[in-house]
């Protein structure tokens, strides 16, 4: 099983394309490996709880290219962690993805704020909701397993408001897909997600939603989680502080794609 595991893992990235030609899952190739995942996943400065994650890709056109769990897989991956993360993690690929554009991206978390009462995006996030039926087939055993997950090859839908999803961009600056990770605080899964978009080499960002931020620092790619430390994120591209009782925020930086103010 382990060696199918990384089989599997090795083909989940969107590779680089030709200019004009439309990004799909026929374009996933090996360069996604297990070490890209161990070395985002559990890593000091993420900050949460360190509980295992999934991570989700969809193609150009939301398809569902690959479901992978950090932690495994199998019918009782739910007692090991979050199982309703699984599909949220789909959510986030499919809302970055579905915002996003080549010249512009957006990550989910700079949806917060916008999308809170009072927000200009209010109801966003019942917009396009998660097909059920589609979300929830095929057997658990197989929830996690890469390419053989049975959301893959499907288009979900819907849209998540809160960090950990990210578009993906090749070395031409072009779109080719989006990444969604669950499984922790949104703030973590956020962080999760912005060190596996740097190690897949999928990280040209061409500027984004806070391209114009007056606080960002230099060198910010423009689609950073921006965690409000007083709470005052109406209407804001920006999301409140995870930290709670022990639990702490990541550590800020180009690392994670975190700025805190």
């Amino acid at each position: 099983m382990k060696n199918k595991k990384s089989v599997v893992l090795g083909g989940i990235l969107l590779s680089v394309v030709s200019a004009g030609a439309m990004a799909t899952c026929n374009d996933i190739y090996s360069a996604w490996n297990n070490n890209a995942i161990t070395s985002s996943v559990g890593v000091t400065g993420n900050g949460g709880y360190g509980l295992p994650m999934w991570i989700a890709a969809v193609d150009e056109t939301g398809k569902v290219c690959a479901v992978v769990n950090s932690g495994g897989s199998g019918a009782d991956i739910g007692n090991k962690s979050w199982l309703g993360s699984r599909v949220i993690s789909i959510q986030k690929a499919t809302a970055a993805n579905s915002f996003s554009l080549d010249a512009f991206s957006i990550s989910t978390a700079n949806l917060y704020g916008l999308t809170m009462p009072g927000g200009s995006l209010y109801g966003l996030q019942m917009s396009n909701p998660v097909d059920a039926n589609v979300a929830y087939a095929g057997s658990p055993e197989n929830y996690g397993q890469g390419g053989n997950d049975p959301a893959v090859g499907k288009r979900i839908g819907g849209i998540n408001v809160f960090g950990g999803g990210l578009a993906l961009y090749n070395n031409q600056g072009k779109k080719v897909g989006a990444i969604g990770v669950s499984g922790d605080t949104s703030c973590t899964d956020h962080a999760v997600a912005w060190r596996l978009r740097t190690a897949m080499g999928l990280n040209n960002v061409p500027g984004g939603f806070i391209s114009g931020y007056a606080q960002k620092p230099a060198g910010s790619l423009g689609d950073e989680m921006i965690i409000s430390t007083n709470g005052n994120v109406t209407n804001a591209y920006k999301q409140p502080s995870c930290a709670h009782n022990a639990i702490s925020n990541p550590t800020a930086g180009s690392a994670t794609g975190v700025i805190i103010e």
